[in-house]
């Protein structure tokens, strides 16, 4: 099942996170005076861009089953890293592939991929004011991460379904405070970058205006792209830095030299 949906910036404004603008503009910490002047300046623009720009998101609804710290989606072998050392003593070392049912037990699994950007044309914009540049860009970032939020909400209560009756208002949900996780390529928990490949792939980011380079950014710059995972337990980690038997493995199960790993993984 693959879906595309477009949001009007008024629908994803009350799920802007302001922490992270704010620490975009050096003012964690400052005055709150100062922040309510920015506040301030970038409701206006968002006043602006509400009759120009849309955002838009893809979905993608998987069977899946994990093989080893593989994760298989459809024709897609996604390898996972496992944590070098737990959070806690006596805690597992995890996987992302732990939260999906293995493929050993019979039965599929089930898996989401999304990916959420902003309109290209939304980062060419004010290129002749440096200031309102970067502020419309700035908020183009916190737009595309408001959309990865809102449209997950509405997988986990209707698309997917998985927790239809979740009642959680805006706070908690910029605390990611409900069932599941969706981890991002490159973040802590699939700190490979070149897992956007496999995502592209599986999604189709070019239904939604998403070209991605040869070096794994994705164009326009302000986008999201990841996993979607359901799992009671699942939950955000840190791989840390990976072991020299841990980085052989990996290559090998990629299917590359650990000296190409080295472009997409940081020792």
């Amino acid at each position: 099942m693959l879906k595309y949906t477009d949001y009007n910036i008024s629908t994803l404004r009350p799920y802007i996170n302001w922490i992270y603008f704010f620490f975009a503009w050096g003012l964690s910490g400052k005055p709150q005076e100062a922040k309510d002047k920015m506040r301030a300046e970038a409701e206006q623009m968002l006043d602006r861009l509400e009759m120009r720009y849309r955002t838009h998101a893809a979905f993608g609804l998987f069977d899946a089953n994990s093989d080893g710290d593989d994760i298989l989606i459809g024709d897609v072998r996604m390898p996972m890293l496992r944590q070098q050392h737990p959070t806690r003593e006596g805690e597992p070392n995890l996987s992302l592939a732990d939260f999906i049912r293995p493929l050993s037990s019979g039965v599929k699994d089930h898996i989401g991929v999304f990916a959420t950007t902003v309109d290209l044309a939304l980062e060419h914009d004010f290129l002749a004011d440096d200031y309102q540049r970067m502020l419309a860009q700035t908020l183009a970032d916190r737009l595309a991460e408001a959309t990865a939020e809102v449209f997950h909400m509405e997988v986990r209560r209707s698309i997917w379904g998985y927790a239809p009756d979740e009642r959680i208002d805006r706070q908690r949900a910029l605390r990611a405070q409900y069932r599941g996780i969706r981890p991002a390529a490159g973040y802590p928990s699939l700190p490979d970058q070149s897992a956007i490949f496999a995502i592209e792939k599986i999604v189709g980011f070019a239904n939604v205006g998403i070209a991605v380079t040869p070096n794994g950014a994705m164009s326009p710059a302000s986008s999201v792209s990841g996993l979607m995972i359901a799992h009671p337990a699942s939950r955000y980690f840190m791989i840390g830095a990976i072991a020299p038997d841990q980085r052989r493995d990996y290559a090998a199960r990629r299917g590359i030299t650990e000296e190409e790993l080295s472009k997409w993984l940081p020792k």
